[in-house]
């Protein structure tokens, strides 16, 4: 296959995903949550949204349009998916197969159903792709690697790869930098930023940034309506486990009864959580990000990625910075 039929695969898949009958996607939804837990209908609902919000023609051409994708000899490259957020090993697969290479696709245990949906769709558009992919147990006999997984296990690829070409994606979590002078409207879609798939993706905001006498009310009214999330037995599980923490150790906190809010240097909140660091200049929100560049992932704020679209990364908003289409096409 050459790049345009491999480009209108894609563009056919998103058409696949916005035709999708009411009973398939109810059948989708309820086998992906038997799977997963945290996979609820509204998280798989804005996964599903995210890639045919990416494969749209327009972006696929422009974003391919810098890149030489037409590789003499296809490369066996090893996808090692995350399960943490429904689909988000899709970006991977999708620049594997799209710059021309052979995809070993090792899904996570957490994400094997909807991935392999995807994959099966995939190949009902376009059967050439069943020469360009594979399903693996083992990623032996690869030529390249792309892993994405926790810092202990980043240590474990890098030393099991360490004879090949390698992305190795660890941790990483994100920050919202606040002026105060927020409107309800912008805290409302933080919330989105804050809350959708429970937290547990690295492009959650896990950290605000405020200036110092930051009072939060007028941020708890405004993500009001994301309460709901309580109803969800792991989301309540965690907020019940922290917040007893809290308690027996006496830690100064805040509590909406659905988030708990607490002042520290962290960066790292755990789910149901959010931290907060004051800043009493705009140089000093910088030292900080800058301080924490290796483990941030997206930065949300007026002068930086909007609010409410973190969760919406455009085709070229690669994981951790790492231009993965430029290491494919170098292969």
């Amino acid at each position: 296959m050459n790049i345009e039929a491999r480009i209108s695969a894609f563009i056919q898949l998103a058409d696949k995903i916005k035709r999708l009958s009411n009973d398939e996607l109810e059948d989708l939804y309820s086998r992906a949550e038997a799977e997963n837990a945290w996979f609820t209908k509204e998280n798989i609902e804005r996964a599903l949204f995210g890639i045919s919000y990416q494969l749209d023609e327009d972006k696929l051409n422009q974003w391919l349009s810098k890149y030489q994708l037409e590789p003499e000899i296809p490369k066996i490259v090893g996808i090692v998916m995350a399960g943490n957020i429904p689909l988000v090993g899709f970006h991977d697969l999708l620049c594997v197969l799209i710059s021309g290479h052979f995809a070993a696709i090792k899904a996570s245990s957490q994400d094997s159903f909807l991935i392999n949906k995807i994959i099966s769709w995939l190949l009902e558009i376009e059967p050439g792709f069943k020469k360009s992919l594979e399903l693996r147990e083992r990623l032996t006999g690869i030529d390249a690697v792309i892993a994405t997984g926790s810092d202990n296990t980043a240590r474990y690829f890098e030393h099991y790869f360490k004879d090949i070409p390698s992305i190795i994606r660890k941790n990483r979590s994100s920050v919202a930098v606040l002026t105060g002078n927020e409107t309800a409207q912008e805290l409302k879609a933080l919330g989105k930023d804050i809350f959708w798939y429970f937290g547990l993706g690295c492009r959650n905001i896990s950290k605000l940034l405020v200036p110092k006498g930051y009072k939060p009310d007028f941020l708890f009214e405004s993500i009001q309506e994301f309460e709901p999330v309580i109803h969800h037995h792991k989301y309540r599980n965690n907020y019940d486990y922290n917040k007893s923490i809290y308690l027996v150790n006496s830690e100064p906190h805040l509590d909406t009864g659905f988030l708990m809010w607490r002042k520290t240097e962290e960066l790292v909140s755990p789910i149901s959580v959010m931290y907060a660091q004051e800043y009493e200049s705009t140089g000093e929100i910088q030292d900080i990000l800058n301080a924490h560049k290796d483990k941030i992932q997206c930065v949300v704020g007026r002068d930086y990625i909007p609010f409410g679209k973190a969760q919406l990364p455009e085709l070229w908003d690669y994981a951790d910075k790492v231009d993965t289409l430029k290491f494919l096409a170098a292969l």
